[in-house]
């Protein structure tokens, strides 16, 4: 980062002044937190390694230098090794994460989509799920290991698992066939999404 200089000026030669700025580091109000963990998760530190294991299955993560990690008996904490702006913003990034492995192989995570279309509709066949989006061919996706995936009422996909950012990938690349519209709603949404009507053409005339 080049330090800005201020010129001074009233001398035969100009000369220059560095001027310093102070960067204030605030501790990230969510890797503060305390992350529980419950009687049935068994964790293991080996250095900057985080092995997390439970009744749901196992998650590892690599740490970077900057982030530290300490078990005591009330929980686990995320810690700043050092005070910069960077390991500030991977404070509250890898609390989250680990939180979200915490919780993922104890109680596991699940994601909703919804098919709004007439004729939409999903199927599981084997280990894959198969959906009629209004193309010529239905599309087939492989269920990926370690994910659930359920379908209610030909219309409706739960996918579930341990691994929240699998989960999430997943979910998103079945949405990716069939975005939802913004005129009629039709396509792939998130059970929970919301979907920002535009006005067609006919609803302009007056």
């Amino acid at each position: 980062m080049r330090v800005p200089r201020i010129a001074v000026v009233g001398y035969q030669h100009a000369k220059f002044v560095t001027r310093r700025t102070i960067v204030e580091c605030k501790d990230s109000r969510i890797g503060k937190q305390l992350i529980e963990v419950p009687s049935n998760v068994t964790l293991t530190v080996d250095g900057q390694d985080l092995k997390v294991k439970g009744p749901l299955g196992e998650l590892a993560l690599t740490y970077p230098k900057e982030i530290l990690l300490q078990r005591d008996d009330s929980g686990l904490r995320v810690r700043k090794s050092i005070e910069t702006r960077r390991a500030n913003q991977m404070h509250g990034l890898f609390r989250t994460l680990t939180n979200n492995m915490v919780v993922g192989v104890s109680k596991g995570f699940e994601k909703r989509l919804q098919l709004v279309g007439v004729g939409y509709r999903a199927t599981i066949e084997g280990k894959d799920i198969v959906l009629s989006l209004g193309f010529s061919h239905p599309v087939r996706m492989t269920i990926p290991d370690g994910l659930q995936v359920k379908v209610e009422d030909n219309t409706r996909i739960i996918v579930g698992g341990f691994d929240k950012s699998a989960i999430g990938q997943f979910a998103a690349s079945i949405r990716k066939w069939r975005p939802p519209e913004p005129y009629k709603g039709k396509g792939v949404k998130y059970a929970d999404e919301v979907i920002r009507r535009k006005e067609g053409k006919a609803g302009k005339k007056k």
